[in-house]
């Protein structure tokens, strides 16, 4: 398990050659956050233009700009105006549900970070290939896109019979409580809907 903290660590180094050219940009808090992401609305991740796309919302918010909407979804021209000062451009008009957020590194960008990015990408191929020999199991489109993408929600039910579809990640992540009864919005095992189906 040791190309996790080297992950790590690259990450760090990565972003910090990223604030020798914008030094507003603050620290990277968490790397590890990045490694665990597989897919998001910036695209698949992690990567060094991912990395970058993550620095534009850095700066961002050191500057106090709202770059998104829509829960953290929606990349507005806000976005794209910062993305544009660290290199990055966005090819087509903006998506209907992601806006600008699936900007690319100009030619001019690759050349100033190839270095920093070819040692990146050494320590993401030994990450893949730890993540490769370890044992997977698939999650399903659920809980592997949550809410983006058109997750897949499932029925939840609270104790006085009220439902909801919710997508799971959503539902994993805290409880949803009923305003009615207060008791919180649970998936039904199998023998459970077959015994609400027939009431």
């Amino acid at each position: 398990m040791m190309t996790r903290p080297i992950l790590a660590a690259e990450l760090v180094v990565a972003w910090a050659d990223i604030q020798q050219h914008h030094g507003e940009l603050p620290d990277l808090a968490a790397p590890e956050s990045l490694i665990n992401e597989t897919v998001s609305v910036c695209g698949p991740g992690p990567s060094f233009e991912r990395l970058l796309h993550e620095a534009v919302h850095g700066v961002a918010a050191a500057r106090g700009i709202r770059d998104t909407s829509r829960a953290g979804r929606y990349h507005n021209r806000r976005f794209l105006a910062v993305a544009s000062e660290l290199g990055l451009d966005h090819p087509a008009e903006a998506h209907v549900s992601t806006g600008f957020s699936l900007v690319r590194m100009r030619p001019e960008t690759q050349r100033l970070y190839s270095p920093t990015a070819e040692r990146l990408q050494l320590a993401l191929d030994a990450h893949s290939a730890e993540d490769r020999g370890a044992r997977r199991v698939f999650l399903g489109p659920a809980a592997r896109f949550g809410s983006v993408g058109g997750g897949v929600r499932v029925k939840a039910v609270c104790g006085c019979g009220r439902n909801l579809r919710v997508v799971r990640s959503v539902l994993v992540k805290a409880p949803i409580l009923c305003g009615s009864c207060g008791e919180p919005f649970l998936t039904p095992t199998p023998a459970e809907e077959l015994k609400h189906s027939r009431l």
